[in-house]
């Protein structure tokens, strides 16, 4: 962790600690010249390398570059040192709209100024070839006033990403948000999901809880998969009526942004000329004024990879992703449903195996295992020395798609009680920076 009071690039000093991802931390900061209050994300180059992720720091630089509106968390700077990639960023003040939403549901007009200008920033974003892909309330800030903030670019796509067929093709984003043709990976389209994304949000704010929501992962998609949902008695009709067009799970029939912001409901104090203009929109030429990149080799060299030599486990392949939702016929909930035996976990993770295996390694050093590898199965390890008894945890990691994987760790030898309190002690808390959702 950054040290306090800590002084970088001359120009920056840091403050208190806000949060942290996978492979960042947030922290609040002062301009020592202006004396403005910023953001700062820092990213450990290390591990963005180790994981291959330097393509997407670049893309989430570039598209944060783009997208300067006043509903979108603004890049002022991205600075980098020999370990660390800085990201200079506005300060949200009002925190995460999900912290708003423990306390309670939204008022309906506090609702709809918070969904006019989630809208407005999407559809700014779309206008510009730009597709979030992970909306949810944890990634909309506040600022003092209140102002919404779109941010974490992290899993955005361009629309030069398209494939042939014109369509996007990464699975991505967080289960309980993500719209159904994601789920069947034959490609979407970038819009056309983020405004499912955007109905499941509004839908939050109003209700105070999800429309979809399970505790086996297959059930809550195959629920998505059908909009199987129900309003709240206190829903008007005009907001049902918005929401069952929004959430259509057909995405050819879904209503458009366009047409969204025409809706009646939506249009009560909406100041459109206001909220659809960024703030450079008369220099749509000129993307890069107010970014100044430091060091950019250090940031943006392509040629910078990780010559490692490790030995690779290659996950057991199922392909199975796209029936996941879609097969009502195919039971595939035994996969999912909770085991017989509280010493087998499972977990999905949206990243790849690489990052799974290293996190796995991690722990085992933690904990003093050795790890062999073999057969596609990773075993965490301790032979009998003294008072400690011999334990073997059998660890198998499943790719239905390169981004999408489930991971099943069980017991294979060893005291039942102590493997299950280090589980609860050490292993779930350490893997919880990549799972996406607990299956077990």
């Amino acid at each position: 962790m950054e040290k306090k009071g800590k002084v970088l690039m001359q120009k920056y000093e840091l403050g208190r600690f806000l949060g942290q991802g996978n492979f960042a931390k947030v922290y609040h900061a002062r301009n020592l010249t202006t004396g403005q209050s910023v953001a700062i994300k820092v990213i450990d180059k290390e591990k963005v390398l180790k994981v291959g992720m330097i393509e997407q720091t670049k893309r989430e630089i570039s598209v944060m570059r783009m997208v300067k509106h006043p509903n979108v968390l603004q890049l002022y700077e991205v600075m980098a040192s020999k370990t660390n990639i800085y990201f200079v960023m506005e300060y949200a003040r009002g925190g995460e709209l999900f912290s708003k939403l423990a306390k309670g549901r939204l008022k309906e007009d506090v609702a709809r100024k918070c969904f006019q200008q989630l809208i407005s920033a999407v559809d700014f974003c779309h206008r510009r070839g730009v597709y979030h892909r992970d909306l949810k309330p944890e990634n909309l800030l506040l600022d003092e006033d209140g102002t919404l903030k779109v941010s974490d670019f992290g899993l955005s796509a361009l629309a030069e990403t398209k494939h042939q067929d014109g369509l996007l093709h990464t699975s991505c984003g967080t289960p309980a948000y993500v719209a159904p043709e994601v789920l069947n990976r034959r490609g979407y389209d970038g819009a056309k999901a983020d405004i499912w994304s955007c109905g499941v949000i509004l839908f939050v704010l109003l209700a105070g809880y999800l429309p979809f929501h399970d505790s086996n992962l297959i059930a809550m998609y195959q629920k998505i998969s059908r909009a199987e949902y129900s309003f709240p008695n206190w829903f008007s009709n005009d907001v049902r009526k918005l929401l069952s067009r929004i959430l259509d799970p057909n995405p050819n029939a879904r209503i458009s942004i366009g047409k969204i912001m025409e809706n009646r409901w939506f249009k009560r104090g909406f100041n459109s000329r206001h909220m659809r203009r960024g703030k450079t929109e008369s220099k749509e030429l000129g993307m890069q004024d107010g970014i100044a990149v430091s060091a950019p080799c250090e940031v943006i060299d392509s040629s910078l990879e990780v010559n490692s030599k490790k030995e690779v486990i290659k996950p057991t392949n199922l392909n199975a992703f796209d029936i996941i939702s879609l097969s009502s016929g195919l039971d595939l909930s035994g996969l999912f449903a909770e085991s017989d035996s509280k010493e087998d976990i499972k977990f999905t993770s949206p990243h790849p195996a690489s990052t799974i295996v290293d996190k796995l390694e991690e722990i085992a050093g933690n904990l003093s295992l050795t790890v062999k590898k073999g057969g596609g199965v990773m075993k965490l390890e301790r032979s009998s020395k003294g008072r400690m008894r011999e334990l073997s945890i059998d660890a198998e990691i499943f790719e239905f798609t390169p981004s999408f994987h489930l991971v099943e760790m069980r017991k294979s030898c060893g005291d039942t009680f102590e493997y299950l309190e280090m589980l609860k002690q050490h292993v779930r808390p350490a893997l919880s920076d990549i799972v996406w959702a607990w299956a077990s």
